[in-house]
Order: C-alpha cells, then sequence, then structure tokens
C-alpha cells in the first residue's frame, strides 16, 4: 500500500497572497511602503494590542533590532534559554552583550524561573524567553523577579502568533516582542520579522535601526542596519493575518485529537491559563530509541516528524564559549527526548489517524 508522506511543517499559500503579491509588483512600489504600514497596523490590532508593530526582514533581524533599541550592548548580560533556535543566543552576541544560559521546566519546554534567579549577575540586563512551539513562557514569575531585580524582560515569540497566558497576548508583556514570519510558522510573509512594543521609544529606535538610523532620508541619527521589509512580504503577511485565526484553531482541534489518542508517549501538557498556539505539537519519546522511532514513522507509515533542537546553544560551537562547562540537565534531557509531529491546518482527519496509529504502533514496539 502506497501512503502520501505527512510532512511535519508546512506552509500554506493561498491565490489571495498570489494576487496581493501581484498587485505590489503592478504598483511599482516594492520597497518598504503603504503595505509595510498597513501590516504593523493590522498586527497590532489582532496580535499585540496596545502596542507599536516595527516589521523588518526577519525573526532574527526583529530579535537584535529590539536588543540594540532597549540599549543593550557590550558589557551587559542577557539570560537566555539555551534549549531554542540559536537565533535567541545569536540576537544576544550580535548586540555586543552576553547571554546567558538558563535552564527550562521539562512540561512547557520554556526558561525555568528558578534558574533564572540564580544566573542573576550585578552584569545582567534583561531576560529574554522564548514562547517556544507555541507555547507561553511564565511570565508572571519571570516579571516578578525582572521588577525584583531592576532588569527588562524582552520575548523572543517567534513561534507564538496568537497564544496569551492569563488572557494577555504574548508580545505585550515585556519592553519589546520579536515575532518571526518564516514559512513555516504559523502565519508567513515568505519571510521577515515584527517587533512589538508598548515603549514609545524603543519603538522609533527600531525603526531607527532598520533603515539605516535614519526616519528622515540622509540624516542618520545612529548607525543602523538595512533590514526593512518589502511591500511584497507585507501583502503576503497583511493576507496571512486574516487566515491566523482559524488555522490556529485548527491546529489546537488537531492538538486535541492527539492528546486524546496517543499512547506509550508524553503528551505536551497545557500551563493553567495558558492558550498554546502549537507551532510544534512536541512529545517525549522515552522508553524507546528516539532516533529509530523517528526512522520508523516515516519509512513504515510515511509520517514526518522533527526534532527542535538536538543541540542546546550553550554546546554549539558559535555560542559555547559563552558558557564553558555549564551544565543544563532539564535542557539536556529534553533534547534527547522530544519530537515534533504533524499538527499544521492542511492535515486531513485521516491523516491525524495515521500519525496516531503510527505513534502508538512504534511506541509499543520500541521503535
Amino acid at each position: 500500500m502506497t501512503r502520501e508522506f505527512i510532512p511535519a511543517a508546512k506552509p500554506i499559500i493561498g491565490e489571495e497572497e498570489v494576487e496581493a503579491v501581484s498587485a505590489v509588483l503592478r504598483s511599482g512600489m516594492v520597497a518598504q511602503g503603504p503595505q509595510v504600514k498597513a501590516f504593523e497596523e493590522e498586527f497590532t490590532a489582532q496580535l499585540a494590542p496596545q502596542t507599536h508593530s516595527i516589521a523588518v526582514n526577519s525573526g532574527t533581524s526583529a530579535l537584535h533590532i529590539g536588543m540594540l533599541a532597549a540599549g543593550i550592548g557590550a558589557g551587559d548580560e542577557v539570560i537566555v534559554p539555551s534549549f531554542t533556535f540559536a537565533a535567541t543566543g545569536n540576537s544576544v552576541g550580535l548586540s555586543g552583550a552576553t547571554p546567558v544560559f538558563a535552564d527550562i521546566e521539562l512540561d512547557h519546554f520554556c526558561l525555568d524561573p528558578k534558574s533564572v534567579e540564580a544566573a542573576i549577575t550585578d552584569k545582567t540586563k534583561a531576560i529574554m524567553p522564548v514562547h517556544l512551539y507555541g507555547h507561553p513562557a511564565n511570565m508572571t514569575a519571570l516579571q516578578e523577579i525582572a521588577d525584583r531585580h531592576g532588569l527588562m524582560l524582552f520575548e523572543d515569540a517567534a513561534q507564538a502568533h496568537g497564544a496569551s497566558l492569563n488572557g494577555k497576548m504574548v508580545g505585550t508583556f515585556g519592553t519589546f516582542a520579536a515575532f518571526s514570519f518564516y514559512p513555516t510558522k504559523n502565519m508567513t510573509a515568505g519571510e521577515g520579522g515584527m517587533i512589538t512594543t508598548g515603549d514609545a521609544t524603543v519603538a522609533r529606535n527600531c525603526q531607527l535601526y532598520r533603515n539605516q538610523g535614519m526616519e528622515i532620508r540622509y540624516q542618520n541619527e545612529v548607525i543602523g542596519l538595512n533590514n526593512r521589509m518589502t511591500d511584497i512580504h507585507a501583502a503576503i503577511g497583511r493576507v496571512q493575518l486574516t487566515k491566523v485565526g482559524g488555522w490556529t484553531e485548527a491546529r489546537q482541534a488537531n492538538a486535541k485529537f492527539l492528546d486524546e489518542n496517543l499512547e506509550g508517549v508524553i503528551i505536551p501538557p497545557v500551563a493553567d491559563g495558558a492558550t498554546h498556539v502549537y507551532h510544534q505539537y512536541t512529545i517525549r519519546v522515552v522508553d524507546t530509541d528516539r532516533d529509530r522511532f523517528m526512522q520508523a514513522l516515516q519509512e513504515e507509515w510515511q509520517v514526518g516528524s522533527g526534532v527542535y533542537y538536538p543541540i542546546p546553544n550553550h554546546r554549539l560551537p558559535s555560542l559555547a564559549h559563552f558558557a564553558p562547562g555549564l551544565d543544563l540537565p532539564v535542557t539536556e534531557v529534553a533534547a534527547q527526548q522530544v519530537v515534533s509531529l504533524p499538527v499544521h491546518p492542511s492535515l486531513s482527519q485521516a491523516d491525524l489517524e495515521r500519525v496516531v496509529e503510527a505513534v502508538n504502533a512504534c511506541a509499543k514496539a520500541g521503535a
């Protein structure tokens, strides 16, 4: 029997996006222009109320520019998780500061407040949790720590469009937040990122840094970057904004089905008061060889999966020099056990049933 492969992630681009891009190309205005401005306003209204949104060319640029705009630089330390994509640590290093890696909580894969508190020094300027896989970090506890120590709180919300905690949306907690529009994110602009901030000064700084340090042409106020978003990408993002709410509901429904039917693996719990948007549906495989488990899913069942992330930031060749000899035991457990399964909105009921059948069979067999 030949089965169609079920990918672990899949971008969804429709005719509306194609038409939006064509309209921009026909207009002759393809660089940062009216589409970017409209995208920023609509993003604020829908996903980050009462903030300023500043569009840039990638999620990494959003993190980097946010750091610069908040005044992070040489001699500063920013506490971040190690269990995340390298862009988190990279953005701190790019700003000239030092990333200080803290451990995570195993249930939700987000920063452990106790580990954060233990990592604070007299050089610490900020804490930057990652809302990993679309589950909000424990912002209540982290905000309390930040307030008590006089620190800024940033948010890496690259994977968390529409997630919330106790009714407050991610992207509205800290000094700034950064979202990504990479093709496999819950919504895409083809490529791009968005900074959100409730601080008008930080917002203006972001606008300067993304555009060669100038607000008025040729009047450069700071040494800036060329990290603008194009109107082409913004046009895609605007269309995707109209769809992401429905896609999120589909992801949540798909995750619920997996929650109710998977056996032999540890399913991802959701914290009280948290709205999980399931950029990834990430299980833990404990009593099974993970590599064989994933190989069996693909070869025997044609079900894709992924490991996000197999090498923690503090052990990457690019970042390890910031953390010589560091031991993060929970991070290491997660890196050895996590497997992300398909949960994207394009899955059919038959696809979901095959994912369940495949996972349960492979877990039972010990792969």
